[in-house]
């Protein structure tokens, strides 16, 4: 209807007549002039035709504005259906989807109406919405690789470049004692080699001359003068000596000078310590004040290299920290020193921290002025302030407080500044890998990024990657610290990421768009812990001794703690030696626990019981998985797991000799107050015949 209006106003718009109706052109010969009578006929018959056709138009008009009115006020409410543009789909009718994500999903196959690409449908593979289960020859032809969640102590880099330079604490400068002339000087050119007590110059000096008569005036006054005046002789001849050793002469000079028995008027000087001159500041003939310079000696056998470091990556370095150095000049040779100073202001200019190394140079070829480009390793998650860490070189070794590079193996005093050396463990180094600082990594390239967004998809079963979200830590020689979300011996994808995610994405699963629905990392239960059912392996020699000395020790602790007594130091130090012991055997079956009873040992040591048996908790889990692994000849029989689900935060399991019944147990984490609080779990059982250390265990 509207267009059959719309047409019928285009033909009267295109076809008007004017108010005195349709004229035609009539030629003034042919026609006579109207009469008076005909004029005003015709005038009124032209204005009523005009009358009519503008009341027809205002009627149409009228019509049109009250059909639109009368659509409009239908179409609100809602007696009209509404028509959209584009054909989206509701939700469980939208099956085809842009690859590129551009617009919503359609419910027509098609191109995206965006970027032109093929609509894709979405296929609904029966799976739990969370994630893509992908067959062999589709993984294959993707390129997808796995890893392992691994935990290790992850060291990064901090690459720089340095300036050789002197070192200040054992560098000279020999200066003029007494005013005279150099007659003579045996270091004449930079670089000669001199030893302690070599002569460097011959000084001429009247003073000193003078010096030297007096002297020996006054021993002379001394040898012969009476009784009464010794005492006056002596004190002068004491005094004559003491100025002959502040004008420059040694001991064994004096003493010649004494034996002679005649004084000199030329002084040799003597170098007070071996090095090389690498300064000379005045030449043969020239006359000298007191205090004047004349050469600078330095000792080379170690320098310093001096960096610049970033403020950031100054804060990861601590005193002693380990520093490698290359040099041009010497390809392909790598020297190592420690750091000394580490300057505690920011330059203002640079922005940047001072970090002094020291680097021995027994053998000279390292040359002050001489750049280096060098690699401080820390890391990578660089433990709070106080905290230890461990360096196997510095472990239970002495330093020298103001020498790093100074390491011994029993106490004794710094063969370069004369300071006792102290203990590593005084200077934030700790005695054994306890303080390892190992942390979650995966590598690099399984993490996805988007904005604030991090994923990681983890294969949960063969062919199936569940996405999970994971808060992330630094990165360091390819692998990414992953502070939480995953666990260690997860297996994640580190090739074809992205195509899982778009496989995602057209399943309509969460992916790295929006991973808000992804399944988050199921927290452990408070149920007991669960192992292994077959029989552990008997270990003997050295490696069975040491599981015998563990659990005999923890038993101890247990038996402590379940009294309501602090756990014995000789336990705790029986515990200690014995992880260390076994630490040292490296056996990969045990490797993990026994860091964990490294880790936690030390915080046995206090008589907070609530502390104690929080640290309990982990070391005693830590023993749990490893009887039920290995054990040695006198731990061979049965243990008794029991499990009390009001530990400290949440459930606990601890470990009894024998094959006990549950009114026999003795909870360790709730002492007298809930002493049989628990029940059995299980009684671990070990094999009859004892194996080698080499054979404890899968590697």
């Amino acid at each position: 209807m509207l267009a059959a209006l719309r047409r019928r106003l285009s033909r009267s718009a295109a076809s008007p007549s004017p108010p005195g109706g349709a004229a035609q052109h009539v030629p003034a010969s042919d026609t006579a002039p109207p009469s008076s009578s005909e004029t005003t006929g015709a005038a009124r018959s032209g204005g009523r035709r005009w009358v009519g056709t503008a009341a027809r138009t205002a009627a149409f008009c009228a019509a049109v504005l009250g059909l639109l009115v009368g659509l409009g006020f239908a179409q609100r409410a809602d007696w009209l259906p509404t028509v959209a543009p584009l054909a989206v789909a509701a939700a469980e009718d939208a099956r085809y989807i842009c690859p590129m994500m551009c617009t919503p999903p359609l419910a027509e196959p098609g191109r995206c109406p965006v970027c032109g690409m093929e609509l894709k449908k979405l296929e609904d593979d029966g799976g739990d919405g969370v994630s893509v289960t992908l067959d062999p020859a589709a993984r294959r032809l993707a390129g997808i690789g796995t890893a392992e969640v691994t935990r290790e102590v992850l060291t990064r880099e901090i690459r720089t470049v340095g300036e050789l330079a002197f070192d200040e604490g054992r560098d000279a400068t020999i200066a003029a004692y007494v005013d005279g002339r150099l007659e003579r000087l045996f270091a004449d050119y930079v670089g000669v080699p001199v030893k302690e007590g070599d002569d460097l110059a011959v000084l001429y000096s009247p003073d000193l001359y003078t010096a030297q008569r007096e002297y020996l005036s006054a021993r002379g006054a001394l040898a012969s003068g009476a009784a009464a005046d010794a005492e006056l002789s002596r004190q002068l001849a004491v005094a004559a000596r003491d100025k002959l050793i502040e004008l420059g002469m040694t001991a064994d000079q004096i003493e010649a000078l004494r034996e002679r028995g005649t004084a000199e008027t030329r002084l040799r000087i003597r170098s007070p310590l071996g090095g090389t001159v690498v300064e000379k500041l005045k030449t043969e003939g020239q006359y000298v004040a007191r205090g004047e310079p004349i050469l600078k000696i330095a000792d080379l056998s170690a320098v310093w290299l001096m960096l610049e470091l970033f403020p950031e990556d100054a804060a990861a370095v601590r005193f002693a920290t380990k520093v490698r150095a290359t040099l041009r000049s010497l390809p392909g040779e790598e020297f190592v020193g420690r750091a000394a100073f580490i300057d505690p202001t920011v330059d203002p200019e640079t922005r940047t921290v001072g970090v002094r190394v020291e680097m021995l140079n027994p053998d000279g070829r390292l040359r002050p002025g001489d750049l280096a480009a060098a690699v401080v390793e820390t890391l990578a998650v660089p433990p709070p302030p106080g905290e230890p860490v461990y360096d196997p070189e510095l472990a239970m070794k002495y330093v020298s407080p103001m020498h790093p590079q100074i390491v011994r193996d029993e106490p004794g005093e710094c063969p370069v500044c004369g300071m006792d050396l102290v203990p590593a463990s005084e200077l934030g180094f700790a005695e054994s890998r306890t303080a390892d600082r190992s942390v979650l990594t995966v590598p690099r390239d399984a993490v996805l990024r988007a904005g604030s967004n991090s994923v990681v998809y983890v294969e949960t079963d063969p062919g199936r990657f569940e996405l999970r979200t994971v808060e992330l830590g630094p990165t360091a020689k390819g692998r990414t610290v992953v502070v939480s979300g995953l666990e260690a011996g997860e297996t994640v994808a580190t090739g074809g990421n992205f195509l899982i995610d778009s496989q995602m994405q057209l399943a309509g699963n969460p992916s790295l768009i929006d991973p808000t629905r992804a399944k988050p990392l199921e927290e452990p239960a408070d149920g007991p812990m669960s192992l292994p059912n077959g029989p552990a392996v008997v270990v003997a020699d050295e490696t069975g001794a040491a599981l015998d000395a563990l659990f005999a020790a923890y038993f101890q602790v247990q038996t402590a703690l379940a009294a309501d007594e602090p756990p014995p130091a000789g336990a705790i130090a029986a515990l200690s030696d014995a992880a260390d012991r076994l630490d040292a055997a490296d056996l990969a079956a045990a490797a993990d626990q026994v860091a964990v009873v490294e880790r936690h040992v030390p915080e046995l040591a206090t008589d907070d019981l609530d502390a104690a048996r929080v640290a309990f908790k982990p070391l005693s889990h830590a023993v749990l998985r490893l009887s039920a692994a290995m054990r040695g000849p006198e731990s061979a029989g049965a243990l008794t797991q029991f499990h009390c689900p009001m530990g400290p935060g949440g459930g606990s399991d601890w470990l009894e000799p024998g094959r006990l019944a549950r009114d026999e147990m003795r909870n360790p984490y709730m002492g007298a107050a809930m002493l049989k609080c628990g029940s059995k779990v299980r009684e671990i059982a070990a094999a009859e015949s004892p194996a080698g250390p080499g054979n404890a265990g899968p590697n």
